[in-house]
């Protein structure tokens, strides 16, 4: 766990490190290109060194804020949704972590993220499909997840990765689209051949620089992924609580309306339309397959398949009870696994009916 910490911290660096430079280099060449003379290559190098620092530094101290508003996650208190606060802070607790913010956002279907730069000022997201949907047990292995995704410091790394790529992407798109439409480079063939290299040089980094990044982002995604699982089976000591919450996120085929290809490799499970059910992880794909989640979770468990069916452990009562109407948590720590545990009063956090 240890390594991993200090792999992560390192990793956002290097990110960062990385970001530059490729900003840098794609300045220097879209430079050359537009303006033929190596001055104006390096003049606009200067102000995308300068972008991207800027970014960086935005993206560090303010990317989590971001990204919770764009996934449209509401602040909650202990009153409004007092299991999802009560499990987050045992969870907290168990990792020896300072509480993270609680947010829900309004969406039917079931997923949750955390994000943040570190964990004194990390926020732990989840929504309200995944609230009506998950009992006691089932909510404490996803927050389990995502509180691992806080101690080992890939919640840094990833919000770093979702608003540093999309620059590269960007500019990259940007610089294609005035080619396009002609605007860009129309002078390169002036002063000789080495405008018209540069050029070429521009074109290609413009299409490679955010392929490269992205294959990045999703693999590694894609590791932390199942190092989350089993750090979080270490804090709750219970596969199987995880491996039901993962089984119900499979079968529903909903799509998350709030999420996006910038922010989707945040979430504990692929929130874009007919990704859950791979059974193998592709090229571009920011999460591994479900399926083989489950499998490693159940061998952990020292079971099979059975576990999972009908009437096993942790297919009770969901943890809001949307009739409850006074919002109280009648769960303690020692209520029987799978019991019903009411979490969430009738209101804004309750998805739609009928959807």
């Amino acid at each position: 766990m240890y390594e991993q910490i200090a792999r992560n911290k390192r990793d956002s660096v290097i990110l960062v490190l990385v970001i530059v430079l490729a900003l840098l280099t794609l300045g220097f060449a879209i430079g050359v290109a537009y303006t033929n003379t190596y001055a104006g290559g390096l003049g606009l190098l200067g102000v995308f060194g300068v972008v991207a620092i800027v970014w960086s530094l935005i993206s560090y101290y303010a990317g989590s804020a971001m990204v919770l508003a764009v996934s449209g996650a509401r602040q909650v208190t202990h009153d409004e949704a007092p299991q999802l606060w009560n499990v987050v802070e045992e969870m907290a607790l168990a990792a020896g972590l300072p509480m993270p913010a609680v947010y829900v956002m309004n969406d039917p279907a079931p997923n949750a993220f955390a994000t943040g730069r570190d964990p004194a000022h990390a926020s732990i997201a989840v929504t309200a499909g995944l609230l009506s949907m998950m009992n006691r047990d089932e909510l404490q292995g996803v927050i389990a997840h995502e509180m691992s995704h806080v101690r080992n410091f890939d919640i840094r790394f990833a919000t770093l990765v979702g608003i540093l790529v999309g620059v590269i992407a960007l500019v990259s798109d940007f610089f294609l689209r005035s080619q396009l439409f002609g605007g860009f480079g129309r002078n390169r063939d002036n002063n000789g051949g080495a405008g018209a290299i540069f050029f070429i040089i521009a074109i290609v980094l413009a299409i490679l620089a955010p392929i490269a990044a992205w294959l990045v982002q999703l693999a590694i995604s894609r590791h932390r992924e199942y190092l989350a699982d089993a750090s979080g089976v270490e804090l709750t000591r219970n596969p199987l609580g995880l491996a039901h919450a993962l089984q119900k996120i499979a079968a529903d085929p909903r799509p998350l309306a709030v999420a996006n290809r910038a922010t989707a490799h945040l979430y504990i499970a692929n929130p874009l339309r007919g990704k859950k059910l791979k059974e193998s992880a592709g090229l571009f794909d920011t999460h591994p397959p479900i399926q083989k989640r489950i499998e490693i979770l159940l061998a952990m468990a020292h079971t099979g398949p059975d576990a999972l069916g009908p009437g096993a452990q942790g297919g009770g009562a969901p943890a809001i009870d949307a009739g409850s109407g006074s919002g109280g948590d009648t769960t303690t720590a020692g209520a029987a696994p799978g019991g019903p545990g009411p979490g969430v009063g009738p209101g804004p956090l309750a998805p739609p009916a009928g959807r």
